[in-house]
Parts: structure tokens; sequence; C-alpha cells
């Protein structure tokens, strides 16, 4: 009771500084507008990643299977491979070698199915009409064969043999491969930003024919829209405290102004978000061009880097590379429908899904 009337000390006055400048950071940032109500159909969600968003790609399709239809995985392992662990994240996860040993399909499937008895995730029947499209390197040694050959063990457990589809390049490294961006890194670089030319390998495009049915040809001038949007509205907390970014962004075709267009999600990889690559990714990973021909919305979440601390935040969370959360730097749930990080891209999904306004509203 004394304590009310004294001063405060000077680390409680900055704590209450910083909490108040959390409470501020929660608005909307200035100039980005909201993701539109668009209409979607979410019946044939589709969704890929590549290295990190490879594996928020494998966690978003198992915690969400009932309503993920397939899934396209560049440079990246199992469900849940880390367990919460940076160590077994940079080793069982990335290289394994000596003392550290990728999960066994068998336990990944028995993870899958922990979560799903404990109602955190959808039950792992959904996955069983999934596509899958895989892809690895030989020259990556970022996240290196054994880990993928882990994804593909699991996936043959649940899946027909029809409806996985591997690709390696000996000569790739650790990146997206591409024929969009004029400025491509050479086929066998593991360089930011992580966007490879590898031949005529069109990554984006064999992934989403394998995953969707065939498609029109690729547009060589999008004429759809890249719209930024403000990401605050689908996270409880500032978009900092779970390292996202302010800002997303989503690729419309003009015919999808009118509804009924399917999704693709893409997650970016470690420093491949606008943080630190700037447009490349979204510009250049080769989606826009067949979404444009194909009446197929792609949505770009994004994840921002932190060190720790952050201005206006009392929480810790360690991601200097701006990847997305798939070891538990966010929170425990990061897996599991309840993550903060799959939360807030289930909404941005709902939002797209959401009816069209009215005529004069539009």
């Amino acid at each position: 009771m004394h304590g009310m009337t004294r001063p405060l000390r000077p680390f409680a006055r900055l704590l209450t500084g910083l909490a108040l400048t959390a409470l501020a950071g929660a608005a909307p940032a200035a100039g980005d507008p909201q993701l539109p109500a668009l209409g979607a159909s979410l019946e044939q969600l589709t969704i890929s990643g590549v290295s990190s968003g490879g594996y928020m790609a494998v966690q978003f399709q198992v915690a969400h299977s009932a309503l993920v239809r397939g899934a396209g995985v560049l440079a990246a392992g199992p469900y849940e491979c880390a367990t919460g662990s940076m160590w077994r994240a940079l080793n069982n996860c990335m290289n394994p070698g000596s003392g550290a040993r990728t999960p066994s399909a068998e336990q990944t499937l028995a993870r899958v199915r922990e979560e799903a008895e404990a109602g955190s995730i959808d039950p792992p029947a959904g996955l069983s009409d999934d596509r899958v499209w895989v892809f690895s390197g030989g020259a990556d040694r970022t996240v290196e064969r054994p880990v993928v050959d882990a994804l593909l063990d699991f996936y043959r457990r649940v899946l027909p043999a029809d409806a996985i589809r591997f690709v390696e390049v000996g000569e790739a490294g650790h990146a997206m491969m591409s024929v969009a961006d004029p400025q491509a890194n050479a086929c066998d670089t593991s360089e930011p930003p992580f966007i490879n030319r590898c031949g005529d390998l069109d990554a984006a495009g064999e992934l989403l024919a394998h995953l969707v049915g065939p498609l029109e040809p690729r547009s060589t001038a999008p004429a759809g829209e890249m719209l930024a949007f403000d990401q605050h509205a689908f996270t409880k907390l500032a978009p900092i405290e779970l390292s996202l970014a302010d800002r997303g962004y989503v690729f419309i075709p003009a015919a999808c102004r009118e509804g009924g267009c399917r999704v693709h999600v893409a997650f970016h990889g470690c420093r491949q978000g606008e943080a630190q690559a700037g447009r490349r990714f979204v510009d250049g990973a080769g989606y826009n061009e067949w979404a444009d021909s194909n009446r197929l919305i792609v949505l770009y979440p994004q994840v921002r880097p932190r060190s720790g601390f952050a201005w206006g935040s009392l929480r810790w969370v360690y991601n200097p590379k701006g990847c997305w959360d798939w070891w538990g730097y966010a929170d425990p749930d990061y897996a599991t429908r309840n993550g903060g990080q799959i939360r807030a891209v289930r909404a941005m999904l709902e939002r797209l899904a959401a009816p069209l306004p009215p005529l004069p509203e539009r």
C-alpha cells in the first residue's frame, strides 16, 4: 500500500514505459490497407515454402490437414522436427551428424497423433487426400538430404505414392528455384536472396501443377495487383511480438476481384522477408506469373528479424535471420493450430474468403 505513493524506481519506470509503448505498437501501420475480402474459395487451399518457410508449410499443412489440399516443400524436414529446441533445429533438422539424427517417420507420426489426440491439430486422416511436391538441392549444405528424406519417409506413411513428387537437382544450393527473377543467383549458390536460376527449373510452376492440377500457360507480364496489407488485424499482440512484420503481401489477379478464386500461401525463407530482401521473394519467386493466368490468389505473409528484446516489447524473442517459427521462438504452440503465427495466417485466409462487399463499396 505504501508503495503506491512512492515515485517509480528507474527500472520500474522503464518497464512501464515499455508496456505503454507496446500497447501503442498494437495500432495498425499507417499507410497499409486492410487485406480485402475477396470471396475466395478455400476448398482447394495449397501452400508452399522454402527453408524455414518449408518447415512452416509442413506445420500449417499438418495442423490444418482438414483444410489444406497440398504442400510444396523446398529444403525442409518433417513436422515438429525440432520439438521446441533450437539446438535440435540447428543439428537434427539441418545438418544431422554424429549424435544428431532426424526423427524417423514412426516418431513423427507418433508426434502427429499425440498432438491430434490433444486436440491441438486436425486428425492426421485429413492428410490422406493431400498432394505434396518436395525439393532438395545436392549442393545444399544448410538443410541436408537426410532431413528431406525424413520428410519424404513421413509422407510415404500417410499419402499414396502417386501423390508425392520428389525433385532433386544435384548442383542446386539452398534456395528457391525460379525463372522469374532476372537477377537470380547461380544454381549452386546458397546466399541471399536465396533465389537461384537452375536452367529452366520453375519450382513455383512445377509445384502448382502437381498440387492444383493442369494449368493455363504462365503470364509473361502479370496484370494482377500486388497489394501490401496491414498484418496487425490478424494478431492478438502487436506483430513484432511474434516476429511478424507490420505488413504482408497478396497477389490478386484481376479476375479474382469478382470472387471464387483459389488461394495459395507462399512462405518465404530466412533472410527472404521484405525487411532483409525487399520484394525479391514476392516479385521473383515465380508464383505470380502462374497465378495471373489461373485465377489463383497468392498470399505472402511476412516475418521480420528480431534479436531478443525489441523496442516496445517485454518479450524475449530471438529470431535474428527473420525465419518462420519452426523451433518455438515465438510460443510453445508454434506447430499447432494455437501457434501465434499459424493463427495469424489462418485469420488472413478467413479474411480472403469473406464475402465480397456490396458492389457500390468495391
